[in-house]
């Protein structure tokens, strides 16, 4: 791995970091190279004097949230990867029905606790793993709808450090993406409503068994590997039904394959690599390809 990161780019920020840190602990395939270096600023301003830097350095910056949806490379990552693990950036704030919650907040923990206290809007995401912050930015969501639809205010920062809100009417949230463009995200404001929590929670556990009906929920994957191709492009087909119509319920490559109790979902078997799934998505893509004239836009994130 090529090395980007001089000592002076993080020299006097204060900024506690690590260099060579494996990545692929922190994911949940488990897989992949490690992060040139690995940085947890404490505060925004920290992050803003790290992002300028790395802007000015022309060095890459990475947000790593609860690592749900990404696929890390084996030969790891150059650059900066940061972690929003500390309070500045995982505060839950409430006022009224609304929430104010910092972007690597655990979406997990959020819904819980928003469900308990009897606020709705936000079961719709029950069972997804994700910090909050990157929920937004891919627009999360299932069956039963998406965080968009509960998003009021988002505090950003460009590549050059500037802070600034991009307000609900500004904002459009569409099937797994967003028009953010700030490359980080630091806030996310919630617009709830009242609701009963034993009601709420009796959603939450639809949901929950939902997913363990129909998803592999103990294997090792970033959950959905692709999303669902335009209804127009594939007769209303979802990205799982073609993969299965195409036979490749199973097939695998090295230590990796499709799940056999979804196909949307790639799954790491211990000893795999980050190759061995990159493999098999390739593989799911050209045969999709090849038998309906699809093509299959992977959801999963792969870095670099």
């Amino acid at each position: 791995m090529t090395k980007l990161v001089t000592d002076d780019l993080l020299a006097d920020l204060n900024i506690a970091h690590e260099r060579n840190v494996p990545l692929g602990p922190k994911t949940w395939y488990g897989v992949g190279g490690p992060a040139e270096v690995l940085a947890t600023p404490a505060s925004i301003a920290q992050l803003g004097e790290l992002a300028v830097r790395c802007h000015e350095a022309n060095v890459p910056l990475r947000v790593l949230g609860s690592g749900a949806n990404l696929l890390v490379s084996d030969e790891g990552v150059p650059g900066v990867v940061v972690q929003l693990s500390e309070p500045a950036f995982t505060n839950v704030e409430r006022e009224g029905t609304m929430l104010r919650v910092g972007a690597g907040a655990d979406l997990f923990k959020l819904v819980l606790d928003s469900t308990r206290e009897g606020l709705a809007g936000l079961e719709t995401v029950a069972g997804i793993p994700a910090s909050v912050g990157g929920a937004v930015r891919m627009n999360a969501g299932g069956a039963y709808g998406d965080i968009g639809s509960s998003v009021s205010r988002v505090q950003v920062m460009s590549g050059n450090g500037q802070v600034y809100y991009r307000d609900r009417a500004d904002l459009v949230f569409s099937y797994r993406k967003t028009n953010i463009v700030a490359p980080l995200i630091l806030q996310v404001e919630f617009a709830l409503e009242e609701d009963d929590p034993e009601t709420l929670m009796k959603r939450v556990k639809e949901i929950f068994f939902y997913k363990k009906n129909s998803q592999p929920m103990g294997a090792a994957s970033a959950g959905c590997a692709f999303k669902n191709p335009p209804a127009e492009a594939a007769d209303g087909a979802g990205a799982g039904k073609l993969i299965d119509q195409a036979g490749l319920k199973g097939y695998r490559h090295g230590r990796a394959h499709v799940s056999e109790v979804h196909a949307n979902f790639i799954a790491a078997d211990e000893g795999a690599t980050a190759a061995d799934v990159l493999a098999v998505i390739s593989h799911v893509q050209q045969t999709v390809r090849e038998r309906f004239d699809v093509e299959l836009e992977r959801e999963v994130v792969v870095w670099p």
